[in-house]
Formats: C-alpha cells, sequence, structure tokens
C-alpha cells in the first residue's frame, strides 16, 4: 500500500524546522508535521506569505504549534540570525527539512556576491544546517533531509575556479549545478554523521514533476525561457499537487524504516508514490562531495565537521 501523510508517526514533543514553509511543497510538509503533532518552525523570508501560511495550518489545525522565524537564505548575516533565535528557543531541532529554492532566473547574485541559485538552494542551507547542528546533534535521532531535483542529472561538476558560473551563465544550468549541490550535501553530511557515530541522519528527497508556483515563477521572471514556459504549462497538465508532491520529503524526514543516506521520490521518477530510490553512483561520486565541501566552506567561512561538533 502507497505511504501517505497518514502513515506519519505520532510527533508530539518534536521539533521540526521547514525552509520556505510559506508555500508549495514547504507548506504542505509545515502542514502535514504540525498535523502530526510537531512544533513547526516556519522558516521563510515573506512575512505576509508566511504569516498567510500560519493561519491556514491554524484553519486545519487549530492546536497547531507553530513559530516564525524570518529567513532569507541569500544572505548570510540573516540566516546565522534565523539560526540563532532558534536555538536560543529550541535545545533541541529532531527534523529539519532543508525545502526552500529558487529555480532558472536571470543572473544575480546573493548580498553575499555568490550565484543566486547556487547560493539560496546550496549555500544557504548549508550555512543553516551548519549553525543548527548543535541542536540537531541534541535530538535523540535527528533527520535532515535535503531536498533536490532530477535536474541535478544534467548538472556539470562543480568547478571550484568558477561555482558561481561568471565565465558563462545560463540559467537551466545554475539550477542544475544548484540541485546537484543538495544531492551531494545530502550525501556528504550522512558521511559526516557516519563518521561521528551520532544518531542524526542525513536523507535526500526530490518532488518529481509537481505543480507549483515554482515553475510559474521562473517564467515570470524572464531566466527560464522556452523551456520554463514548455514545462510550466506541461506541469500544469501532467504535474502531480504540492500535496502529493511533498510525499518524499515528508516520508524521508518522518518514516521510522527510512535511514541515512537514502534518497526518496516518485515510483515513476516524475509521479507516483513517495518510495526509496536507488543512488546512481558515478565513479567519481567521492570526489565530487570532496569538492563541494570545499567549495562551501571557503565561500561560506562556515566548516561543517560533526566529529569536531560532537567532541
Amino acid at each position: 500500500m502507497a505511504w501517505t501523510e497518514r502513515d506519519i508517526p505520532g510527533l508530539s514533543g518534536r521539533t521540526a524546522v521547514v525552509t520556505g514553509a510559506n508555500g508549495g511543497l514547504g507548506f504542505q510538509t509545515a502542514l502535514a508535521l504540525a498535523g502530526a503533532g510537531a512544533h513547526v518552525v516556519l522558516a521563510a523570508r515573506d512575512p505576509s506569505k508566511t504569516a498567510a501560511a500560519e493561519a491556514r495550518i491554524r484553519e486545519r489545525y487549530p492546536s497547531a504549534c507553530l513559530e516564525v522565524v524570518p529567513l532569507d537564505l541569500g544572505n548570510l548575516s540573516v540566516v546565522s540570525a534565523a539560526a540563532s533565535t532558534i536555538l536560543a528557543a529550541h535545545e533541541r531541532v529532531d527534523v529539519l527539512v532543508n525545502n526552500a529554492g529558487v529555480m532558472a532566473m536571470p543572473q544575480r547574485t546573493t548580498v553575499d556576491g555568490f550565484e543566486m541559485q547556487f547560493g539560496v538552494d546550496h549555500l544557504g542551507h548549508w550555512a543553516f544546517t551548519a549553525h543548527l547542528m548543535p541542536a540537531l546533534l541534541r535530538a535523540p535521532a535527528a533527520r535532515v533531509v535535503t531536498v533536490t531535483s532530477t535536474a541535478r542529472h544534467r548538472a556539470r561538476r562543480l568547478d571550484p575556479a568558477d561555482p558561481h558560473l561568471r565565465r558563462k551563465y545560463r540559467a537551466w544550468a545554475a539550477y542544475a549545478q544548484a540541485k546537484m549541490a543538495n544531492f551531494h550535501f545530502g550525501l556528504g553530511l550522512q558521511q559526516q554523521f557516519s563518521r561521528a557515530g551520532v544518531t542524526a541522519q542525513s536523507l535526500v528527497a526530490h518532488p518529481g514533476l509537481s505543480n507549483t508556483d515554482l515553475q510559474a515563477r521562473a517564467v515570470r521572471e524572464g531566466g527560464a525561457g522556452w523551456v520554463g514556459a514548455f514545462f510550466e504549462a506541461f506541469t500544469a497538465r501532467s504535474g502531480m499537487t504540492p500535496f502529493e508532491g511533498a510525499r518524499p520529503q515528508l516520508r524521508a524526514a518522518t518514516d521510522p524504516r527510512a535511514t541515512g543516506g537514502e534518497l526518496y521520490a516518485p515510483r515513476f521518477g516524475s509521479t507516483g508514490p513517495a518510495v526509496r530510490r536507488p543512488i546512481l553512483r558515478r565513479f567519481d561520486l567521492q570526489k565530487q562531495i570532496d569538492v563541494l565541501w570545499l567549495v562551501s566552506e571557503r565561500e561560506t567561512g562556515i566548516t561543517i565537521d560533526v566529529e569536531a561538533r560532537d567532541r
């Protein structure tokens, strides 16, 4: 029988942080976690949109335990401040869903000078996860879920000399690179947890073809070209709803049978029930993870060394 949000075990007493929780997959993830009894931190950028999302969750679950923390993944100082707010209020974080992202936009940079998609989708989450690490390690069995995309299959190897694609920027190539970084980050973080011998686990999920505002926004902002217009129309006709698309990341975050290093995705690639999918291990997978770690530490100035933090 297919896994659904009805299979989420009771989460009373647990704290879950969801980035981009004010819309699309993030909203559906926050809604389901709140319905299972978790204290859910809605970490998102747009205050009015986040307030509306909070109201919608409370309308569905009047007794929901919710908290709003402003988070702009394109600004490392705001990322640090958001994590500090969470750490001050919560001794532990049981679930972190790195869901937020941008897609196929015209060439832009974050406040810190990073290419926007790599900066928001990966480097912002790298920093956020690193700052929250003490609370994750204090949880009995924390789960970190990082959301990737099938677009990662179109990514070239990350170039340490030009991670921000300043030499030759293409919107879809930048998106593919960012989503491959999400994939490698999730796997690399699990390696860190395993080496340190901690109970925290890192998993990866992708939502398949889900009809959220991500496609429409990419078209509105003018970076997606005819490819974006095609996928916007195709997704509107054939894509899963955000409700369905959130199931892979929800399963990765909550299924007691899921374990670190696994990938959850729709059974048929773009659609279907949330299932565990095989990790296709390229011959240079470890090298690419190592390169990502080097670049991420260098660009952000933030180190993720679980063994050192655990000590």
